[in-house]
């Protein structure tokens, strides 16, 4: 299958949770042998205009991250490709519907992949008419699908495929059992970390250790309310970590508290179940996190800092794991295969042409 992703974004150019997620799709479909083409803004230096790297082909589509001269430059990248499918990110949602116009030309679908709706990057306008353009739509999370149905996409044409993670890592990896609670994230606006650490000050007089693992423009404010609550002895800030450092210091620990008041999917909470951790999800309504742990044994609702103390309290009493094969399903092998059956669903539906 010839897959051009539609992509003015790499993790050069915007680190975010929707490009990683873009570019392990395109991972996984070059390891499966697809043939895949990133269009995108030049993030390479030098005057080539394709530029290949671990087997997959970056096509600069303009020299800068640009909307609207990227918009218009689209139709002719995507012509040059000529795939059997496109793969288009929801923002800017402009770059969707323009690769939909191109695309019914060469007579090919466009799964839209919506993880977000940014209002900065986007029209309301805009982003509807992306949604209802698609031929098939992708949301991590029935949060996020029910927005994507909300701004006009057919109900039928949208499906769930969460993240994906390393089920392999997880079960080879060690323990660190430094730590008895976690929590982790970007520290940035969204990231809630004050509601774990007043439930943690509320514990004061109970014996425990715990972690924030995480980075980003909260975290002095973060280090600082750790003080004034007098906990920062026995609360670790141990930044950003790559997944075979978060692995091990996850399946260490007994709990992993998750507080964000937006999350289109809770990936560090889907490690931490994964890894055996109970996990305890305080409810926010822009946040996916409550799907993870919904009807799930170890897995808890709260809507309080109170709440999360208590239940940490309360759920000492459940046994320590390490892993939790209940996720197992959430592997990168078996979430890619969803993405693929998904594609080849589009494709059949083209058929007639």
């Amino acid at each position: 299958m010839r897959v051009a992703v539609v992509s003015m974004d790499t993790v050069t150019t915007r680190d975010a949770p929707a490009v990683r997620r873009t570019r392990r799709v395109a991972t996984g479909l070059d390891a499966r042998g697809h043939d895949v083409h990133w269009l995108c803004a030049q993030w390479w230096g030098g005057e080539i205009r394709q530029f290949e790297q671990d087997d997959i082909a970056y096509h600069a589509v303009t020299e800068r991250p640009a909307a609207a001269r990227f918009r218009s430059k689209l139709p002719f990248a995507l012509r040059r490709v000529d795939p059997d499918i496109v793969h288009a990110v929801s923002v800017p949602p402009g770059h969707a519907t323009t690769a939909k116009t191109t695309a019914a030309m060469l007579r090919v679908p466009v799964v839209l992949d919506w993880w977000e709706r940014d209002p900065d990057r986007g029209s309301d306008r805009r982003y509807r008419k992306a949604a209802t353009r698609a031929d098939r739509v992708v949301a991590p999370s029935e949060t996020v699908r029910t927005a994507v149905r909300e701004h006009g996409a057919s109900g039928v044409n949208v499906r769930v495929i969460p993240e994906s993670i390393d089920i392999d890592l997880v079960r080879s990896a060690d323990a660190d059992d430094r730590f008895d609670v976690v929590w982790g994230r970007d520290l940035d606006g969204d990231a809630n970390v004050g509601e774990f650490l007043l439930a943690l000050a509320e514990l004061r007089d109970r014996d425990w250790r715990a972690a924030v693992v995480g980075d980003g423009p909260a975290r002095d404010d973060a280090e600082r309310m750790a003080a004034d609550l007098r906990i920062d002895d026995r609360v670790r800030f141990l930044g950003d970590l790559d997944a075979a450092e978060f692995v091990p210091v996850l399946k260490g620990s007994h709990v992993f508290a998750q507080t964000a008041t937006y999350e289109p999917f809770a990936t560090g909470l889907l490690w931490a179940l994964a890894c055996g951790c109970v996990g305890i999800v305080e409810y926010q309504a822009g946040s996916s996190a409550h799907e993870l742990v919904e009807g799930l044994d170890r897995g808890r609702l709260v809507t309080s800092p109170q709440e999360l103390a208590d239940e940490i309290v309360a759920c000492g009493d459940l046994p320590q794991w390490e892993t939790n094969d209940g996720f197992a399903g959430f592997g990168h092998d078996e979430v890619l295969s969803e993405w693929v059956d998904w594609y080849e669903d589009a494709i059949d539906d083209h058929g007639w042409f």
